[in-house]
């Protein structure tokens, strides 16, 4: 989600005012921050802030995935797909995409399939479009209509497919919507799946779930467990406070497949899809980070990504994090690395 035009105006309003300093302090939280027992964050990279790669900014990211050579895919929503190698992130490859017509997408949410092609999600329409690695269209998913931006349908401009991943071994593809759409109660989102027909060899659309993010927040990228459950980033940004960032555990098997009800308002009967809070990030150790602006903790920012890149030995997530600086000075592109111990299934 791009939200420059409100960032701006807030950088501008606290520069007139003296207050915008180049570590801005953290707002309400105690120095001796701790993660949940489940969450560790081991580290975190400012190093490719406000950096260039091929006469291309670096930065407004929104999604990434571990591609087939190892290397990280991080999507922007300026319509780029950058490749990241090694333990430092370095870019090695952009490859520009855009729509049919040669227009550029706002890019969203990231799956990179088994034979290379690339899957993006865009806000735009919202829509699914299937790339070569060359950034060639190979075709498009369908999409219900009542999740497209109005007047077409009762989406939101800026708040539709805000995330994306694969699972279950690669035969069901979510997709996660940022905001209610019109009709629907406040905070009550709906993740769209499609299932994979193996004679085609691509996605038909199945079934669709509620999901209730917590109050003020939307929903800012979802990924795969390897399990059969979602981890669901939320997040939220309010003004002389800063961000919220929670990561939840998220699990649709018993959610009821909703996409033949018009209008979710929390109504017996319906049952959501079924949540666990793993971390609030803003009560984790801020390892000395800075920041350009007020934060709960300083090692907060815009945090719009989120991949697992492998397991320790014990059994735990590797996850790689990212935020989008959306080109503003009063954000930082910065990478995150977590690691995450599930409950049982």
């Amino acid at each position: 989600m791009r939200l420059r035009p409100l960032l701006a105006s807030v950088t501008a309003a606290v520069a007139v005012a003296g207050c915008l300093a180049a570590a801005a302090p953290a707002v309400g939280r105690p120095a001796d921050r701790h993660c949940p027992p489940r969450v560790g964050i081991d580290s975190y990279s400012d190093a490719l802030d406000k950096t260039r790669f091929q006469d291309t900014f670096v930065g407004n990211f929104s999604a990434l995935a571990v591609d087939r050579d190892g290397q990280i895919a991080a999507l922007s929503d300026r319509s780029e797909l950058f490749r990241l190698r090694g333990a430092g992130l370095r870019p090695s490859g952009v490859v520009r995409l855009a729509d049919e017509s040669g227009a550029a997408l706002d890019s969203e949410g990231l799956v990179v399939e088994r034979d290379g092609s690339r899957l993006v999600a865009s806000e735009t329409e919202p829509s699914v479009r299937r790339y070569s690695p060359d950034g060639k269209i190979l075709g498009r998913l369908p999409v219900p209509d009542a999740l497209r931006v109005a007047p077409a349908g009762r989406g939101t401009r800026n708040a539709t497919f805000e995330g994306l991943t694969l699972h279950s071994g690669g035969r069901r593809l979510v997709a996660a919507m940022e905001g209610a759409i019109s009709g629907d109660a406040a905070g009550i989102v709906r993740l769209q799946s499609w299932h994979r027909d193996t004679s085609r060899h691509d996605f038909r659309l199945a079934a669709q779930y509620g999901y209730r993010t917590d109050t003020a927040l939307g929903v800012s990228e979802i990924t795969a467990t390897g399990d059969g459950r979602l981890l669901v980033l939320e997040r939220g940004f309010t003004a002389g406070v800063g961000n919220t960032v929670r990561l939840y555990l998220a699990d649709t098997a018993r959610a009821r497949d909703v996409s033949g009800i018009e209008n979710l308002t929390g109504q017996p009967g319906v049952r959501l899809v079924a949540k666990t809070l793993l971390a609030d990030l803003a009560d984790c150790p801020s390892l000395g980070a800075p920041a350009n602006q007020p934060q709960p903790n300083p090692l907060l920012d815009n945090i719009e990504a989120l991949a697992v890149t492998g397991h320790t030995r014990d059994g735990r997530l590797r996850l790689l994090l990212a935020s989008d600086d959306n080109e503003n000075a009063a954000q930082i592109t910065r990478f995150y690395r977590l690691t995450v111990r599930l409950p049982r299934h």
